[in-house]
């Protein structure tokens, strides 16, 4: 049961996995906004490395619990911003592709109780993951958030980078080296099969929500 775990190798792909998602015709204007699991996804996407790779199944992880803000300025981007919460005991695995035999539902359930041990997130003593934006560049339609990720108490840069297209449909991903914040990535048959130290991050929005009925 524990091939599941390893991550793919090979550049970033555009996100790909994230279901249709119906977004009305929205102009993105100066405002406040709120957006969540009710308008969007915020997935976790593994990989395998090692000699046993092929054993180990590519896992899509979703965050059921987060949230996020932004205060957005279209004509000076420098002075918008962004924030996302996650719950970190609300990973789920959603897919999983690749490896000897399909995941079970026991093997979930082994995989949630992974993630949420000492050993990866902690999320008895760190039960958040939080994202705070420190400089925003570019448009709507092609953007980049550099910004703090804490996990596990460290906080370290991230560069998100993001696509719009024009009717409220936002695209965001990046990647995360788990060793940078103190992960150890999971490992099995003494070392021949493990998960890959970058995972990718993903997140699809429809439409970002005024805040307090607020454009």
């Amino acid at each position: 049961m524990q091939e599941m775990w390893d991550t793919p190798t090979g550049p970033p792909r555009p996100p790909d996995c994230f279901r249709p998602l119906r977004s009305g015709v929205v102009t993105l204007t100066d405002g406040t906004y709120r957006f969540g699991p009710s308008i969007g996804r915020l997935l976790i996407k593994t990989g395998r490395a090692g000699l046993g790779r092929r054993a180990g199944h590519d896992l899509t992880i979703e965050a059921a619990r987060w949230s996020g803000e932004a205060v957005v300025v279209v004509g000076d981007p420098d002075k918008s911003w962004v924030n996302v919460t996650v719950e970190t005991g609300s990973l789920e695995v959603r897919e999983a592709t690749g490896g000897l035999k399909p995941l079970t539902d026991a093997d979930r359930a082994e995989i949630k109780r992974t993630l949420a041990d000492k050993a990866l997130l902690h999320a008895a003593e760190h039960p958040t993951i939080t994202f705070r934006s420190t400089r925003i560049t570019g448009t709507p339609q092609s953007f980049e958030i550099t910004g703090e990720l804490s996990i596990k108490g460290r906080t370290h840069p991230v560069t998100v980078h993001g696509k719009g297209n024009g009717d409220g449909l936002l695209r965001g991903w990046a990647t995360v080296t788990q060793s940078t914040w103190g992960i150890k990535p999971y490992t099995a048959f003494l070392g021949a099969l493990r998960l890959a130290d970058d995972v990718r991050v993903e997140i699809d929005v429809a439409r970002l929500e005024p805040a307090n009925g607020t454009r």
